[in-house]
């Protein structure tokens, strides 16, 4: 909306044209969303724990986290406005790549809304099941990615890159969509899986967003996927506004959510961002960077696979307890030791995501 704005007034003055960089709008982005974040943070956090909508402990979840019981929860409804506000703002309305993102994450939000609604206000620890909201996520995660599929216009929109080599790209015709389902839902569930720390997911989040801007710029600017020898994805560069957002309204929430945290996100939060993130991912035709940059993630999640197949399989557990935050928590690890050694995991495997950039 304010693109318009600024591109009314450059008949006024030319040096409105500078909005039109969507370098000045990524870091407007980033800044808007952070205000946001910061400025309404105390006030939401006051009126969920008004509402007494506070997080539940599990019994046989780590003693350590008993004393989190009752903390504001549902935080995620911050990030999401933040990010929202801030997109709409600075991003070209008129771009398909943003508003797939945009509705496709607050799609995801919703699904986690209705979650962490049942289980927190309506007292219902059960929440939604499994299967129902496996339901909702695959039926979303479809839906982007038959826009996706229904609005590309170029071959290499639907092809499978693979990093580090040279122009290797796999065709993946009609599967591209329920493989893009499967990123999409599969990213979502990951990064919820690991928000059982104070700013674990969050700063993880951050980052891979951070790492996402590069190759969103790169996949939209002609020269550079050009000398890249990756795929020219004319319109994916505004998604860089909508990362920037990420990154903005992430940062905000931390303050709020660092260690002992005062909040939250709950599932309207991280399966928000995580569906975001997939979604980011598959529109630059990264998602298997997105698996290295969110590793963390990926580790998260596949322990929770392991940990439910080898004790139906064979009755033993291969973790004390999984996520496999929980397993190190046990092990006798702090949890701001967990936290931080994750985080700087993560700037590890976001650095070798963009290597693949000139790696190849």
């Amino acid at each position: 909306m304010a693109l318009w704005l600024t591109e009314w007034l450059q008949q006024f003055d030319s040096g409105f044209g500078v909005f039109q960089y969507v370098t000045l709008r990524t870091i407007l982005g980033v800044l808007t969303a952070l205000a946001i974040s910061l400025l309404l943070g105390p006030r939401v956090i006051e009126r969920l724990a008004l509402h007494q909508i506070g997080q539940q402990i599990r019994a046989s979840g780590p003693a350590s986290h008993q004393g989190k019981k009752g903390t504001p929860t549902m935080g995620g409804c911050l990030i999401l406005a933040s990010i929202a506000v801030s997109t709409l703002l600075w991003s070209e309305l008129d771009n398909r790549y943003v508003w797939i993102a945009l509705l496709g994450t607050l799609g995801f939000g919703a699904v986690g809304f209705v979650d962490d609604y049942r289980k927190l206000v309506k007292k219902n620890s059960a929440g939604m099941s499994a299967g129902e909201k496996l339901f909702w996520q695959g039926l979303l995660g479809a839906s982007v990615a038959g826009l996706l599929f229904g609005t590309a216009t170029l071959p290499a929109e639907t092809h499978l890159l693979v990093p580090f080599l040279k122009d290797v790209a796999f065709d993946l015709g009609l599967l591209w969509i329920p493989f893009t389902l499967l990123v999409i839902v599969g990213s979502s569930n990951a990064v919820n899986l690991t928000d059982g720390l104070d700013g674990l997911a969050i700063l993880p989040s951050v980052l891979v967003a951070a790492g996402l801007v590069v190759f969103a710029y790169v996949a939209g600017h002609a020269r550079f996927a050009d000398y890249l020898d990756l795929p020219f994805l004319p319109g994916t560069s505004e998604l860089c506004v909508f990362c920037g957002a990420m990154v903005g309204a992430g940062l905000g929430f931390l303050w709020f959510n660092t260690y002992p945290a005062q909040v939250f996100m709950g599932d309207v939060g991280a399966l928000a961002i995580g569906a975001g993130l997939g979604i980011v991912a598959v529109a630059v035709r990264q998602e298997l960077v997105l698996v290295i940059m969110g590793a963390v993630f990926v580790m998260e999640a596949l322990s929770v696979i392991v940990q439910v197949a080898s004790f139906k399989l064979t009755g033993r557990r291969v973790f004390r307890m999984a996520p496999i935050h929980h397993h190190f928590e046990l092990m006798g690890w702090p949890e701001p030791r967990v936290i931080v050694r994750f985080w700087i995991i993560t700037v590890v495997t976001v650095l070798i995501g963009l290597a693949t950039l000139k790696i190849r």
